[in-house]
């Protein structure tokens, strides 16, 4: 059987995470991933879990608030929203949370996340999966804003998020990253780049990295996590044109996720 294939809401910003829901039920997919950021509903889990029951679309994973600009989303703590992050989870069903590793200027949280993430795993039975990420790049100067770096798997985590658009952009190779993840790869962000110093968050198959050989490749290991469609739609002039994009997305994770036993999917 084929790993479920989600819906990031954060791919249909502009819009909100009631187009989420709406358009991963009206498209076929086969649930979401709740991204918390400073939407008010994201942050608002009884809300969420009121309309996945009324859509009939599951959260699958939650996506912690870690980004930059969330550092104030529910608290300023950081380990107070990862804690929250698998409160979230358990409450929504959710098997998995997403979580970046800390930014360098969070010495203290740098400290403890390890020992956090080990702790949130052993006591909520939830996948707390670490991301890859990757270096900034400005005026020509490469830095890593990530505290020891933007590879997770330098450091060891019992699961982790591979992203493919965050490979594009740190130059890094996937399929190689995938191989040292090993069985600790829990969560798969499918997305493309071209190899920009940019997160583009293409719809897989339009830019350079191997996203058909990755699904490949987690259907014959018999993967059973989520693969979660983590795309930019933000140029979608319209809620058709955005449809039709994530529509694209998912007939490619289809076609390219099913076994040889399997038959190729009619997407209507």
């Amino acid at each position: 059987m084929s790993p479920p294939v989600a819906l990031s809401t954060a791919s249909v910003f502009p819009e909100t995470v009631h187009a989420g829901f709406a358009l991963a039920r009206e498209l076929g997919y086969d649930g979401v991933e709740l991204m918390v950021w400073s939407e008010r509903l994201s942050q608002d889990v009884a809300a969420v879990g009121r309309l996945a029951e009324a859509s009939g679309v599951p959260v699958l994973a939650v996506h912690a608030p870690c980004l930059a600009v969330t550092q104030r989303v529910w608290t300023a703590d950081p380990v107070e929203r990862l804690r929250r992050a698998v409160g979230a989870a358990h409450e929504l069903g959710a098997r998995t949370v997403v979580i970046h590793p800390p930014f360098r200027w969070q010495r203290r949280y740098a400290a403890m996340f390890d020992d956090e993430v080990r702790r949130a795993e052993e006591h909520a039975g939830i996948a707390v999966a670490v991301e890859n990420m990757f270096p900034i790049v400005r005026g020509g100067v490469r830095a890593v804003p990530y505290s020891p770096g933007f590879d997770p798997t330098d450091v060891g985590y019992r699961s982790y998020t591979l992203d493919l658009s965050h490979t594009a952009v740190a130059g890094t190779d996937p399929l190689t990253m995938m191989e040292r993840m090993g069985d600790g790869l829990a969560h798969v962000h499918l997305a493309d780049g071209s190899g920009a110093p940019r997160d583009e968050h293409l719809v897989p198959g339009r830019g350079t990295q191997p996203c058909a050989q990755v699904c490949g490749l987690l259907a014959a290991s018999g993967f059973t996590g989520a693969v979660v469609l983590e795309v930019n739609t933000r140029r979608a002039r319209s809620r058709g044109d955005r449809a039709a994009l994530l529509a694209e997305a998912l007939l490619f994770a289809r076609l390219h996720l099913r076994t040889p036993a399997q038959p190729t999917p009619i997407l209507g």
